[in-house]
């Protein structure tokens, strides 16, 4: 049984969560389900993911968003692309908080009485049931003419606290969802339009399978895969763009979330079809040298398969070697400092400097002492450990060399790495 929601007529009672959004402007805040927070978009990078969408050539039609959740990705759409949302969410109180959250974006952006807004609908229902979710729609707008269409996002539930995720995992699942909605979908320029959020945590085999899924309804359909970082050393979001929604001649694209509201985010495009690998740099094997550069990269960078692309925007150097190419301080070793002359592109880069030391040790706090000698050589006043400790010993050594460093006068910033494989541990300078 459907119910549609008008968002302009929803009422908050019954929503058990209300909490300010940490990367939305002050005072603008959303309704959740139980324990529906966690699972909720941020805003900025829902709004960043809608304004990229408005370079893409999609059809006439509106927004849908098959498994809605808070609505917040689906706010985003509509108010940014100016176009009718329609939400479909099978948790009665989800659907609820997301016509709220609808409706919340439209009093913030002082736009309750445009079009997009008041023809905005969303449906208790199954996500799956195009047919019967149209006609519900249509009914609630009086017989209008059934909406038409112009992008179909999917962001379906996955297991939580779980290290992997399958396919069959998603509900609802692809085929599912494609089956049902395939028929209602208006053709672009390059067909119909889609935007699949996905596990981040899916191998590049599963993302074949995707593709492999994708194929058998629109076959060798345009397509851009999307990684999407915030900078904690991980792949945030990973998402399948595809027909009119991708970006022609664009098979990966790696975006990089800003810290704040109002800077525009970094952006690498290019590589190749996922089809022809997944792109990851080789590690080698190389004793370490005093004098060399080591910097460590944005993980979800390296990920994407894209790293090598930016690599050639901020150095000429030809002989990169990459250290560490996996988990999240992914390292290279180059002779020459990069040339990072937008501050974007430093945004990429966790850290980079140049070898002053190598101490073959345990870090342990029982070394700290050992190691705060040698710093103390080198003029270094401050030390940032980035090399992988248990969770409980890390922030016991990192607090036992700042507590011992600030009682010194050294005037030099530096970082700490360790040697795969190794107990060497390098000390490197800051650039």
């Amino acid at each position: 049984m459907t119910e549609v929601l008008d968002p302009a007529t929803t009422s908050v009672e019954g929503l058990s969560e209300s909490a300010p959004d940490s990367t939305a402007p002050a005072g603008l805040v959303f309704f959740h389900a139980s324990e529906g927070k966690p699972l909720a978009t941020p805003w900025q990078v829902a709004l960043i993911r809608s304004q990229l969408l408005t370079h893409a050539a999609l059809p006439e039609g509106i927004v849908l968003d098959c498994a809605c959740g808070s609505g917040i990705q689906l706010a985003a759409h509509a108010s940014v692309l100016q176009r009718s949302a329609l939400g479909v969410e099978l948790n009665p109180n989800r659907a609820q908080a997301s016509a709220v959250n609808l409706n919340t974006i439209a009093i913030q952006r002082q736009e309750t009485e445009s079009e997009w807004m008041r023809s905005s609908r969303v449906v208790i229902g199954d996500g799956r049931d195009g047919e019967g979710i149209l006609e519900a729609v249509t009914a609630s707008l009086g017989g209008a003419p059934r909406p038409k269409i112009a992008i179909l996002h999917l962001d379906p539930a996955r297991p939580r606290n779980s290290r992997t995720h399958g396919l069959e995992e998603m509900a609802p699942r692809l085929d599912e969802v494609f089956a049902g909605w395939a028929p209602y979908l208006e053709e672009g320029r390059n067909g119909p339009s889609l935007l699949l959020d996905l596990s981040p945590r899916l191998t590049h085999q599963q993302r074949l399978e995707v593709e492999s899924l994708v194929d058998l309804n629109w076959p060798g359909i345009l397509r851009t895969w999307v990684w999407t970082s915030r900078g904690r050393g991980r792949v945030d979001r990973l998402a399948l763009w595809i027909g009119s929604a991708a970006q022609e001649g664009v098979a990966r694209r790696f975006v990089r979330v800003p810290p704040k509201l109002g800077i525009e985010p970094t952006i690498v495009s290019g590589g190749r079809r996922l089809m022809h690998g997944a792109d990851h740099p080789v590690a080698v094997r190389r004793p370490p040298r005093r004098g060399e550069r080591i910097s460590i990269l944005d993980a979800a960078l390296v990920e994407s398969g894209l790293a090598m692309d930016w690599l050639k925007t901020v150095s000429k150097e030809e002989k990169i070697a990459w250290g560490v190419v996996e988990g999240r301080r992914p390292q290279i070793h180059h002779d020459h400092p990069l040339r990072i002359e937008n501050p974007a592109d430093r945004l990429l880069v966790q850290a980079t400097g140049r070898v002053v030391a190598l101490a073959r040790m345990t870090l342990e706090v029982s070394s700290v002492d050992r190691l705060v000698e040698v710093l103390l050589e080198h003029d270094i006043g401050r030390l940032t450990v980035r090399a992988t400790l248990p969770p409980e010993v890390q922030p016991k050594v990192q607090g036992a060399i700042d507590r011992q460093l600030g009682r010194r006068h050294g005037r030099r910033d530096a970082f700490l790495i360790q040697q795969p494989g190794d107990e060497m541990l390098l000390i490197c300078v800051a650039e």
